[in-house]
């Protein structure tokens, strides 16, 4: 069966809000240094604020996928696309770090609703036999983000300094315009809105094993993708030295490589099954630990960089379509998200922990960074293979079933 053009129109909107979110997020990981230096104040004090966005995600994932489960999922995007781009602006007018820090926390809100919603909107309108490859290029979102932001670094950093690289953040909101002009609502949606579904409250305790799993599961995922990203471009700046170009060149290619693992480990699931193509991907990190961490040129590294995000996207190349599979469909918008954000609120603590770590250990980032990766990458191995197997299941039929 071919496509329609709404159901090219939905996952290139969902597509492009995970990127533009992922891009916004990742401007802050660059500067770091610079915001530390005129607030006069040291790198781990600024990292706090990535701390915060990241726990204030499950309050978003929550909200938003509350609204999109009652008021559909293509007027919430727009909403939630719009708030997160304004947060974005008015970051770049912080007079000082706790303003900035309560517009990081806030950014984080809107940040955490996007995932949530794009997926369920995506998943339910596409064949389901392309939900692997599309899982892969949903999640190949955030490090295209990721690669957006390096080049946007290395192009107009010397230009505008810190506070205009947030100005640049506010890009997104033209996003808003496509999806309203041309993205339909979900068709499982539109079946679900005319039936009686049971409250959140109710669905979860009735899933609360599923509920916890997905938790455990989804902060072992945070720890390894922001494990691997979120300091590594100040572990270039301050043990290597490595001025921005460079670092710009490095985060580029790694980038290049979690987008190649996305999109691959995606499509092979729809092979080879969700879970086995996720614990792969996750182990590949164990063996490329060591270039990745305490190489010395930056050939080596960048290499390295490249390998270890071919395994951390790889393994997240898989999620949506994995948790959106496993979800009760009475709140789709909900679940994937909340247990997503909350994984994520688990793990906030990491970009903090990580920077103190190599601070006291006279600023050994290498070490901090392998650790985190190299105890992820086993947990979420083993993890994986509890979980339940819905590939391929049905998302309209079982929305009819709903409320019968």
């Amino acid at each position: 069966m071919a496509w329609t053009r709404e159901q090219r129109n939905v996952t290139i909107a969902a597509y492009l809000g995970w990127t533009l979110d992922a891009f916004d997020f990742f401007l802050m990981v660059f500067i770091l240094k610079d915001i530390a230096a005129e607030f006069n104040t040291k790198i781990p004090a600024v990292a706090v604020a990535i701390t915060l966005t990241l726990a204030m995600r499950p309050i978003g994932a929550l909200i938003f996928g509350r609204l999109a489960d009652r008021f559909g999922r293509r007027p919430t995007l727009m909403v939630n696309i719009a708030c997160y781009s304004l947060l974005e602006l008015l970051s770049g007018f912080s007079p000082n770090l706790t303003t900035l820090i309560v517009l990081r926390a806030l950014f984080g809100i809107a940040m955490g609703g996007e995932w949530g919603v794009g997926s369920a909107l995506t998943m339910e309108t596409i064949p389901a036999r392309s939900r692997g490859a599309v899982s892969g290029l949903l999640q190949a979102g955030y490090p295209s983000g990721y690669l957006l932001a390096s080049v946007v670094f290395g192009l107009l950093y010397e230009h505008v300094g810190w506070r205009g690289m947030f100005f640049v953040g506010v890009v997104p909101a033209l996003l808003v315009l496509y999806i309203r002009k041309s993205v339909p609502e979900s068709p499982a949606w539109r079946v679900m809105e005319t039936h009686e579904r049971p409250g959140l409250i109710d669905t979860l305790k009735k899933n609360w094993v599923l509920s916890v799993y997905a938790i455990v599961l989804m902060t072992a995922f945070n720890f390894f993708s922001h494990g691997t990203q979120d300091l590594y471009p100040t572990f270039l700046r301050e043990q290597h030295a490595f001025d921005p170009h460079m670092v710009s060149r490095i985060a580029i290619v790694l980038n290049v490589g979690a987008i190649i693992g996305g999109l691959f480990f995606g499509s092979m699931s729809e092979r080879i099954g969700r879970r086995r193509a996720i614990c792969i991907a996750a182990l590949i990190a164990i063996p490329v630990l060591p270039l990745w961490a305490f190489s010395n040129g930056a050939l080596a590294l960048a290499i390295g960089a490249f390998l270890m995000q071919i395994s951390v996207q790889g393994a997240w190349g898989v999620v949506p379509a994995y948790l959106n599979e496993i979800s009760p469909d009475e709140i789709r918008a909900t679940f994937p998200g909340f247990v997503y954000q909350l994984g994520n609120l688990i793990a906030s603590v990491n970009a903090t922990l990580q920077a103190s770590f190599a601070v006291s250990h006279n600023n050994n980032y290498a070490l901090a960074l392998a650790v985190v990766a190299g105890a992820a990458s086993v947990v979420i191995a083993v993890l994986i293979l509890f979980g339940r197997e819905r590939r391929g299941i049905d998302m309209l039929s079982s929305a009819q079933r709903v409320g019968e």
